[in-house]
């Protein structure tokens, strides 16, 4: 026979009564829920750096876009150019903030005359537009061809992934292959093809303001450039094929692109995010250092590449010409890059274990 050797312990019927809404806070600690973009956010905004290099290159593209809309000369205006009357060479290689002689009367006169920011070049043009337009263009450049390079190395990198076996082996051949190729050269070759056989056929067209030179380079982009893009996606959906979840998928009969697009693609996207972020200053480079070699948008449209070229012919007078789109060029860049870096930092989940 067992005895009970515990005393009688009297109960506390306060100890059954519910807990009240303060010892709930108290007692339990609740987490609101979140998910992956908004933790990547989070860690993105604490980062002052990528913080202050967002802020920077959303400033830089508002201006690029709005700023033509408003400003009172175009990119393309000869000021001293008149129909009908002889050319005013004082409007020529104004320094930042002075006025032409004409202008200089009018202030005199008590007009309101706009001021040239960063002055004039040899044809009277306003810089500080050309300057403005010159980065619309690089950017544009920069972000269509980043899209062109996401989409072909997206879909070739993918499939490569998942099929494996001899699909794999041949693309991943035709990659080193396209390794091999110099990619300047090329640019150089198609350029000055295209501008023969796509030169008439462009005339009267809206890419004719651009120019068979900026196609060739869309078209060198989606040929050579998406390599990095298709084997970082390769190397994630290896690594991924193999999960649970798409087991599960392949048993229950789902074909490979439905599989591809609902599940795998969706579990890259933060290295997709990260690798176009870093692919957009590689292609502002490329068109910029394209344009300072004659190769970019056909005149009279500015990039800033074609403003540092043109600033070659007057550098010992008009330094400044070479200067301001330098300075501006290597601002986007920075700040692409360090906002690239920022986003691998926040979105990477192999950098936040």
């Amino acid at each position: 026979m067992v005895v009970d050797k515990m005393p009688n312990m009297p109960v506390d019927m306060d100890d059954f009564r519910p807990a009240t809404e303060e010892e709930k806070a108290y007692m339990v600690q609740m987490r609101p829920s979140s998910t992956f973009f908004k933790d990547g956010c989070r860690r993105l905004f604490k980062n002052k750096v990528a913080f202050v290099s967002m802020i920077v290159i959303i400033l830089i593209t508002i201006s690029a876009i709005f700023l033509p809309m408003v400003w009172p000369y175009s990119y393309e205006q000869q000021l001293g150019v008149q129909p009908g009357k002889p050319v005013d060479s004082s409007y020529n290689n104004l320094a930042p903030m002075e006025y032409s002689k004409s202008e200089q009367a009018r202030i005199d006169a008590g007009e309101s005359v706009f001021p040239h920011i960063f002055g004039t070049d040899a044809a009277g043009r306003d810089y500080f537009i050309r300057v403005v337009y010159g980065t619309r263009i690089s950017l544009a450049v920069g972000f269509f061809a980043s899209i062109i390079v996401l989409v072909v190395g997206m879909t070739l990198g993918s499939i490569a992934g998942f099929m494996g076996g001899r699909v794999d082996m041949v693309i991943m051949r035709i990659v080193d292959v396209i390794y091999s190729l110099p990619d300047m050269l090329m640019v150089i070759l198609l350029a000055s093809v295209m501008r023969e056989t796509l030169g008439s056929a462009l005339e009267g067209t809206v890419l004719a303001a651009i120019g068979s030179n900026i196609i060739s380079l869309f078209v060198i982009f989606a040929l050579l450039y998406w390599c990095s893009m298709a084997r970082l996606i390769r190397g994630q959906i290896l690594s991924l094929r193999e999960q649970e979840y798409v087991l599960a998928a392949e048993a229950t009969g789902a074909k490979a692109g439905w599989i591809i697009k609902k599940h795998l693609i969706p579990n890259c996207i933060s290295v997709i995010i990260i690798s176009t972020a870093l692919q957009i200053p590689s292609a502002i480079f490329t068109e910029s250092f394209l344009s300072f070699l004659g190769l970019g948008v056909n005149a009279p449209m500015p990039s800033l590449g074609s403003l540092a070229s043109e600033a070659l012919n007057g550098i010992s007078s008009y330094s400044y010409r070479l200067v301001i789109p330098a300075l501006v060029i290597s601002l986007i860049v920075l700040g692409l890059n360090l906002f690239g870096d920022g986003l691998r930092d926040a979105f990477d989940p192999k950098l936040n274990q």
